[in-house]
């Protein structure tokens, strides 16, 4: 399913004279492509494509029968065309760049079809770069985040702070863990493959029922993974915000015991 589909783009690619090359990233990278797995495709033209969206759209209807695309901004990047393809019904992320912007990338996708060798002259002479996990930017805003779950506990306001612990989990602790056990920091992506049982033991125990008590129980071990976590990864070069930490968790006690009667 996913080959033919990349078939029909480089076949398409090739009778375009504005398109230098076609790549694919993601799981297609390490053959980890399954029967669930959408494609990302980076598609190299000589002149920009992604400064409009009827231009993006143009190019997506050549590869294959496409029922729905819409850019992303959502995810932070307007280059990127998130497309839904019928026959079969496959999900197709297309990033639009000039050989200029393949030169900045956070990894490096397989070549399907490169025209004049550009694309492999390109990753041969750049490296690709994961940005990197900015631990003091973390730590500068947890303690203040867990103030805020604690006013939404406090407020009754349950599904905020599952939603709120949400956040948490795929922003700070899986990242953290990603790292810890030798991967790029791409949250909460295929830990159930990649991390050890004791890993998704306690990420499991962030995942509160919607009662009180659960979400109380939920926060408390979101901020005991995390001290764990910190004494790990972070350097003496990171400032823990110790002050903030002690009145913010003051502050979250008082209130679990007040909504939990103590």
């Amino acid at each position: 399913m996913h080959q033919e589909f990349i078939d029909k783009a480089i076949k398409a690619a090739k009778a375009d004279p504005l398109i230098v090359g076609l790549a694919v990233g993601g799981s297609w990278i390490g053959k980890q492509t399954d029967e669930f797995s959408d494609i990302d495709l980076v598609l190299v033209t000589s002149e920009p494509v992604s400064d409009s969206f009827d231009k993006m759209h143009s190019y997506a209807k050549r590869f294959g029968d496409l029922l729905n695309a819409f850019t992303g901004e959502h995810v932070g990047e307007r280059r990127l065309l998130i497309c839904m393809y019928d026959n079969p019904l496959l999900h197709v992320d297309i990033k639009f760049v000039t050989p200029l912007e393949f030169e900045q990338r956070v990894e490096d996708p397989v070549i399907v079809w490169d025209k004049n060798g550009t694309l492999a002259r390109i990753m041969e002479n750049t490296k690709a770069v994961w940005p990197e996990l900015n631990y003091q930017w973390i730590e500068d805003r947890f303690w203040t985040w867990i103030h805020y779950g604690a006013l939404k506990i406090g407020r009754g306001e349950l599904f905020e702070t599952i939603d709120f612990l949400s956040a948490l989990r795929s922003m700070v602790l899986a990242p953290l863990m990603q790292i810890k056990n030798g991967q790029l920091p791409r949250g909460l992506r295929r830990v159930e493959q990649n991390f050890p049982e004791t890993d998704l033991e306690q990420l499991k125990q962030t995942i509160p029922e919607y009662s009180v008590k659960s979400i109380c129980e939920s926060v408390t071990k979101t901020i005991e993974i995390y001290r764990s976590l910190r004494q790990i990864l972070y350097t003496d070069e990171i400032i823990l915000r110790k002050d903030t930490e002690a009145k913010c968790v003051a502050y979250l006690n008082q209130v679990i015991a007040r909504v939990e009667g103590k």
